[in-house]
């Protein structure tokens, strides 16, 4: 199997900003472009591969007809014919609500299937960006429900002041929301279930407040205090440092400048390459060739042994 690409699904917000099409070197004249789910199994929302032998083929009928060969055989045994990962850019013109997702366990208690890890790499944002990320200060559950009653839910949560190349992980519990000016990269569990807990008074275009979830939200957060919510990393040049370590994926950050084989032999895992700056050339073990650069994602399937990477290129590596 060659590698993946597959054509983004642009979504249109309320707080959606104009950095997402330039980005992703699209012609679109759409505007208030919040998201480009890049690569996705959601249900109702899967991406369509745009190249190859599977061309217009949706990504969950690709991984129902090659299974193991293209997630991995324990990835296939674990997620079937449901692909587990969700990637996105995000780019918010406006503060987005501020959220909480469940745990697997927790979600299938409500009747969902399943909960949300995930985690943000912060690309060339506004100079003055900031997200929310975790509890600053302990609150019981009786303090949460009043702090939203009474408009003062942010004064409980850590905020940070955000530039290029910083990395937050979020595991599900974990209160946070992005921030004005935020252009990101976000990686997640295949699952849209989001929990708004406070969207700061706001009516959409008819007017009317968006529902909250304050309740099935209360049964998710994790009140657990820590003192940094930033993942701290040194960047490299020519080596991938690694950045989030979890159950659900393993994500480092490659910024190269000169050749450099990434092995995959011991790896029974598809891989996920996301173009962040510059541009560059993947060739895999079977000769196979495509391009990649700032942008565009790409799915390796689990069958490759080796890729050679040349060019100048930063990119995110992300897997089971």
């Amino acid at each position: 199997m060659r590698p993946l690409k597959f054509k983004a699904l642009l979504k249109q917000t309320l707080w959606g900003g104009d950095k997402i099409i330039p980005f992703k070197h699209l012609t679109d004249n759409l505007e208030n472009v919040g998201e480009s789910w890049e690569i996705s199994g959601v249900k109702g929302n899967e991406t369509p591969v745009t190249e190859g032998e599977f061309a217009g083929r949706s990504l969950n009928d690709v991984v129902t007809t090659m299974k193991e060969k293209l997630v991995g055989k324990a990835n296939y045994e674990r997620f079937g014919d449901e692909f587990p990962l969700l990637i996105k850019f995000i780019d918010a013109r406006q503060d987005l609500s501020i959220q909480v997702h469940p745990t697997d366990e927790i979600a299938q208690k409500q009747g969902k299937e399943r909960g949300k890890t995930e985690m943000w790499y912060i690309m060339d944002s506004d100079p003055d960006a900031k997200l929310y990320s975790g509890l600053k200060k302990e609150i019981t559950p009786e303090e949460y429900k009043a702090m939203v009653e009474d408009d003062t839910i942010t004064e409980a949560l850590a905020q940070y002041a955000v530039k290029e190349g910083d990395c937050f992980f979020l595991p599900a519990g974990r209160i946070h929301a992005i921030g004005t000016g935020c252009f990101l990269a976000e990686i997640q569990q295949t699952s849209d279930v989001t929990y708004r807990i406070y969207d700061f008074k706001r009516k959409d275009k008819d007017g009317n407040y968006r529902q909250l979830h304050t309740k099935e939200a209360a049964e998710c957060i994790n009140y657990q205090v820590e003192s940094n919510y930033r993942t701290e990393y040194a960047p490299l040049k020519n080596q991938g440092i690694a950045l989030v370590n979890c159950p659900y994926f393993s994500t480092a950050v490659y910024d190269l400048d000169e050749p450099m084989t990434l092995d995959y032999s011991e790896l029974d895992s598809f891989v996920i390459l996301i173009g962040m700056k510059g541009e560059g050339t993947i060739t895999d073990n079977e000769g196979n060739t495509v391009s990649l650069q700032a942008g565009e994602s790409m799915l390796i399937p689990a069958t490759t042994q080796t890729l050679k990477v040349e060019g100048t290129i930063k990119f995110l590596e992300t897997y089971v």
